[in-house]
């Protein structure tokens, strides 16, 4: 029996965004497959999240393309990123937070270039007028990755309904939480 590589990693990201310590035996049955023919496709817990990052960075890059980031208002620019990014949102909050398990290594260099190229849209943004300088492109980069990553969360526990994630990232991020007194 083949076994498609891509398929079981789809079915792992699903299971984790969901449950994120899910087992090795968890994952192979919700892949369909035995938890050593997982097993000989990714050595341990370690391989499958590595895996994952690679089909993540993958997703996140196809989403940055679609957003066309360097193309009109930054903040319009910004909307569509949000949007395109809605869909790996859950997977997205996974490797987040799964990440930090591995301090002291390297970052990835895929997550190196997606890094910047969502601050570079923030630092257009700030030479446009568009976006406040004092905050640093690199720190707005992290506030978005952390709100999408809060909107999954909040998305997948029913706290927050799915059609307002998008807005309510966006709001969030542009307007802050302060109450505006310009009423």
């Amino acid at each position: 029996m083949t076994v498609d590589r891509g398929q079981v990693l789809r079915a792992a990201a699903a299971l984790l965004t969901r449950k994120s310590t899910a087992s090795m035996d968890e994952i192979a049955r919700a892949a369909g497959i035995s938890r050593a023919t997982l097993h000989r496709q990714f050595a341990g817990r370690d391989a499958l999240i590595r895996a994952l990052e690679e089909l993540c960075i993958e997703q996140l890059q196809g989403a940055l393309d679609g957003a066309r980031l360097e193309q009109g208002d930054p903040v319009e620019a910004l909307r569509r990123l949000v949007a395109a990014t809605h869909p790996v949102a859950g997977f997205l909050a996974f490797l987040y937070t799964e990440n930090q398990l591995f301090e002291g290594e390297e970052i990835h260099e895929g997550w190196a270039r997606l890094d910047a190229r969502v601050a570079a849209l923030f630092r257009r943004g700030q030479e446009e007028g568009a976006i406040r300088l004092d905050l640093t492109p690199a720190w707005l980069t992290e506030a978005l990755y952390g709100l999408v990553a809060a909107g999954a969360w909040a998305v997948q526990d029913g706290r927050v309904a799915a059609n307002d994630m998008d807005y309510m990232v966006i709001e969030l991020l542009l307007g802050g939480a302060r109450r505006s007194t310009d009423r």
